[in-house]
């Protein structure tokens, strides 16, 4: 699969049920997982573990399918068979898109981390998220 299908899946998949605005947030949050893995060897071993460095592209598909990143890359996920065509997977489509052409808006510069709106693991607790974008409530965590 290209970059744009593996982006497009992962948003498919972890923002399920999230409006626009959520989908896009979670886009920028991968893209800038992947743009401090290229930076710094300690952001690859936190957001793509177990990659080389690699341009732009690749590092998006190593931050989608790392280890313990999306759960929806786990084996029996529901990246792997993303299920039949649907409005959403399609708007997924659209904006991984303009993700990977820099055409996407960043509702939370900085962010790193993100959960769905309505749940609070463990991680989050006492913690304020910088912002809430379409049903995701996402955090700075990382340097």
């Amino acid at each position: 699969m290209n970059p744009t299908e593996i982006l497009a899946r992962t948003l498919h998949a972890e923002a399920a049920g999230c409006a626009l605005r959520g989908v896009e947030a979670l886009a920028a949050l991968v893209l800038r997982r992947a743009r401090m893995a290229m930076a710094c060897d300690e952001a690859r071993l936190r957001f793509a573990q177990g990659t080389l460095a690699q341009d732009g592209p690749a590092m998006i598909v190593a931050v989608c399918r790392a280890p313990f990143q999306f759960g929806c890359w786990h084996p029996g996920g529901a990246a792997w068979g993303a299920g039949p065509e649907n409005a959403h997977l399609a708007m997924c489509r659209r904006v991984a898109a303009r993700a990977l052409a820099g055409a996407l808006p960043d509702m939370a510069p900085g962010a790193t981390h993100w959960h769905k709106a309505q749940s609070l693991p463990g991680w989050a607790v006492g913690r304020m998220p910088l912002a809430e974008a379409g049903g995701l409530a996402l955090y700075r965590l990382a340097a």
